[in-house]
């Protein structure tokens, strides 16, 4: 072949390589971005870079729970979680509550702690209003009645929505999960479904409760899956996070799993899609995003929270550290893929037998790029625990840390 033929032919070439790559540079433009892409240039691996005590609201819920003017109020509790309401209180969410009178120092052993007797009245969940950084009033408890004999609700994570998509009106839902009383391993329950609760604005009143994933087919509890442990809001979708209970199978970690739902429909069971590994769906069911049941995965509860484009997970490290070390994963989109465990950190706890677990990121409380972090401490033997926590009132209650996540590249 003379040169210029060839010459005409490797510019063809060329040219048809530069149309190619053009035109698949057009195509990836213009695919939806449908969540399981999203992050984007700001999207970068961040973790940890420092963390302090924050004494203030640690204080303020013992200022309240030992307050001693009421005997039907909150006096202890696990479970923490919270979310702002329009007029700016901050509503508290807690599974099991103790409620009654606290008793100053020393306690019946002689030991220089409030405590409280041993008959307290203890209810399965309870709210509390928070006015202007104050915690103020205990709503009727237990809020959420039980479903039936022998089962309870815990409520979980809660967000202000519209009560329908794009009504000006607004709810608060909230996540609830229904566990049933069961033999060991499942001294916490058994996982028996996930349900939202609707809460009217601005009284606070529940209205409805509705059953969104039934659980109770799937024959191996530790594969039972409980939604909304976290949420995140993100262009017109709140993403819902939930686990197993794979730790009650005698694995060092439980998996993470994802649902969405479009803005305003939380409380409809068919608005939910769930992800199974390749695509949102309503029918699969939903494929673990986090958790190879050894080194990587997560506690019972965990949070999510999104900074400038990187989703960031907090959970109790796996194996024996996750009595008392927080660990963190990021990732470019909820559906992962989640990277870590990055860089731990052990908050304080009370010189005794103690666990922290169940750490919750507050973003109402946050601010100038500062993460808002709770944890719950409790009793580290079930046997006795309910008289340990009750000769010392200040065990069970959150404890909150301030924490900045840096970029780690």
């Amino acid at each position: 072949m003379p040169e210029d033929a060839r010459a005409r032919q490797r510019t063809a070439a060329g040219v048809g390589l530069l149309l190619t790559l053009a035109l698949a540079a057009v195509l990836l433009t213009a695919l939806p971005d449908d969540g399981e892409r999203e992050g984007g240039a700001g999207c970068v691996p961040r973790a940890v870079g420092s963390w302090s005590t924050d004494e203030r609201l640690t204080a303020e819920f013992a200022r309240y729970g030992d307050d001693a003017s009421r005997v039907d109020d909150w006096t202890g509790g696990d479970g923490t979680h919270s979310v702002q309401l329009p007029d700016g209180r901050v509503l508290w969410l807690f599974s099991d509550t103790y409620l009654g009178q606290v008793y100053g120092p020393p306690n019946p052993v002689g030991e220089s702690y409030a405590w409280r007797d041993t008959t307290a009245p203890l209810v399965r969940n309870s709210a509390v209003v928070m006015r202007d950084r104050r915690l103020e009033s205990t709503l009727p408890t237990p809020l959420f009645p039980d479903p039936a004999p022998n089962q309870w609700r815990w409520p979980v994570a809660a967000r202000v929505e519209p009560r329908s998509p794009g009504s000006d009106e607004k709810v608060v839902r909230v996540l609830l999960w229904v566990r049933t009383a069961g033999q060991s391993p499942w001294i916490y329950g058994v996982p028996t479904a996930t349900e939202v609760a609707t809460l009217s604005l601005p009284d606070l009143r529940v209205e409805s409760i509705t059953k969104v994933l039934d659980e109770q087919l799937v024959q191996d509890p530790s594969r039972r899956v409980l939604f909304g442990t976290t949420l995140v809001e993100e262009d017109g979708w709140t993403y819902v996070f939930g686990g197993d209970d794979g730790q009650a199978a005698s694995r060092p970690a439980s998996s993470a799993y994802v649902a969405r739902v479009p803005e305003g429909r939380l409380g409809e069971p068919g608005a939910w899609r769930y992800w199974d590994g390749a695509a949102w769906t309503a029918g699969a069911r939903p494929r673990a995003v986090l958790g190879d049941g050894r080194r990587t995965g997560v506690g019972s509860a965990f949070s999510v929270v999104r900074a400038d484009g990187t989703y960031v997970l907090f959970t109790m490290a796996a194996g024996t550290k996750g009595l008392s070390t927080v660990t963190s994963y990021w990732a470019c989109s909820p559906a992962g893929p989640w990277h870590g465990p990055t860089k731990d950190f052990s908050p304080a706890l009370p010189h005794a037998q103690v666990a922290a677990y169940n750490p919750q990121t507050h973003p109402e409380l946050a601010g100038d790029g500062r993460v808002v972090l709770s944890y719950d401490v409790n009793w580290l033997e079930t046997a006795g625990a309910s008289a340990q926590i009750s000769r010392n009132v200040s065990l069970y209650r959150p404890r909150f840390v301030t924490l900045r996540l840096t970029p780690t590249r």
